[in-house]
């Protein structure tokens, strides 16, 4: 049992939840008794990851190897997000430190630098994407 007070308007309410079962309520209103039918909750709908081998988008128009596979060296994603930025794009040169990707989370925005020179061999995500922890983001050789 649960009691709540309440001034709604300069008006006190005092409430009494005396028993939940599913979705209906028995609750005391300033000594009045209710039965109340609340809604269910909706499950939340979150962005579900896309999982998908690193090919899906590099065999496409990148200088990667003749089956289709990422090469070089990945930059991956240090927690789940949500990619807000790809920087680069293949076959551009990169210097270490220069920001690749910009992956939000919680809230933040986090530039993922490069951690060598090379050339942009591959991008595996689009802006949009949600990405999960370790996550290969792109590729360079």
């Amino acid at each position: 049992m649960n009691e709540y007070k309440y001034t709604i308007n300069g008006n006190k309410y005092e409430v009494v939840i005396s028993d939940i079962t599913d979705n209906i309520a028995t609750l005391t209103v300033n000594g009045e008794q209710y039965t109340v039918e609340m809604e269910k909750q909706a499950e939340s709908e979150k962005p579900k990851p896309v999982v998908r081998k690193a090919s899906d988008d590099a065999g496409e128009s990148s200088s990667t190897a003749s089956s289709g596979s990422a090469t070089g060296t990945a930059i991956k994603a240090p927690l789940p997000g949500v990619i807000t930025d790809i920087c680069v794009s293949e076959g551009q040169e990169v210097a270490a430190g220069d920001t690749v990707v910009v992956l939000e989370a919680m809230k933040m925005a986090n530039a993922l630098q490069a951690e060598k020179a090379g050339k942009i061999s591959a991008i595996v995500v689009k802006v949009g994407q949600s990405v999960m922890e370790d996550e290969a983001l792109v590729y360079i050789e």
